[in-house]
């Protein structure tokens, strides 16, 4: 597997925020494989922990298991979706099943965000209304769409987009890992460039701080992403810090092609 390393620059941050006293947030990133993942729990004591807990150590190491076997040259949009697919179901089945067989943890849950870094291209899979925007050019843009009641009530007209932020339907989702059986991940593939930044974040972040002011922070602080990144989570905190917080930042330094194997670029050469 090709390494990424030095085509990424990766920051994570988390929070427990001024309220909680413990955080229900879970993060990791392997920057050699190009492989981040967030999750916000939800449930009883401790159980939302524990549940995004599972979701990101087992998407994580088992991920990195499976990518290191493959060469570039097989990791496409189409094999990463599988792959997103694949330890997402997963992830969902081992916190379903700990949750239905141990009382303490029932009813837990967890969003889930990943995004996958391969060829010039980011895939991204996600449940429920953990996010992750994308800032190029200047311009930040929200990629993922919440699986939220919010959401729906917005889709559908019920209310504005300017109403939804006084909302008290904001952590309402539709879709979570660990609640049902099965649950059908969203995955979307994307062309990435140099110089891009990507933001995977909790709702603690954007639930308390609004998206020009993140937006305004990434741009003024995008040559520094651990500044950045702290400058996010005090924001939130400034703003209230009602939920746990946490993000990884992602700047693409150089693009990154598969490599191709030596037959392949042989006949390449003689086209």
């Amino acid at each position: 597997m090709i390494s990424l390393s030095s085509a990424l620059e990766v920051v994570t941050a988390t929070h427990s925020g001024m309220v909680r006293s413990h955080n229900e947030d879970s993060i990791a990133a392997d920057q050699e494989v190009g492989l981040a993942v967030l999750a916000d729990g939800m449930g009883g004591y401790n159980a939302g922990e524990v549940a995004s807990g599972i979701a990101v150590e087992l998407i994580k190491t088992e991920m990195a298991k499976a990518l290191a076997g493959r060469k570039p040259e097989e990791l496409n949009g189409q094999s990463a979706e599988r792959l997103i697919a694949e330890h997402a179901m997963r992830a969902n089945a081992a916190i379903y099943h700990a949750a239905q067989s141990q009382p303490q943890y029932s009813g837990m849950g967890t969003t889930l965000v990943v995004a996958l870094w391969h060829n010039n291209q980011v895939s991204v899979g996600h449940v429920g209304d953990s996010r992750l925007y994308r800032l190029r050019g200047g311009v930040l843009e929200q990629i993922t769409r919440d699986h939220s009641l919010l959401q729906e009530q917005i889709d559908s007209g019920m209310i504005t987009k300017e109403q939804a932020r006084y909302s008290q339907n904001k952590n309402l989702v539709t879709r979570a890992l660990g609640v049902d059986p099965v649950v059908e991940p969203e995955i979307r593939d994307y062309d990435t460039m140099p110089g891009d930044i990507y933001l995977l974040c909790s709702d603690g972040l954007n639930d308390m701080v609004e998206d020009e002011e993140i937006a305004l922070t990434l741009q003024a602080l995008s040559a520094n992403l651990e500044l950045a990144a702290t400058q996010l989570i005090q924001a939130a905190n400034d703003s209230g810090g009602r939920d746990n917080v946490s993000v990884i930042l992602v700047r693409i330094l150089r693009e990154y092609p598969a490599a191709r194997g030596w037959w392949a670029r042989l006949r390449q050469w003689f086209k």
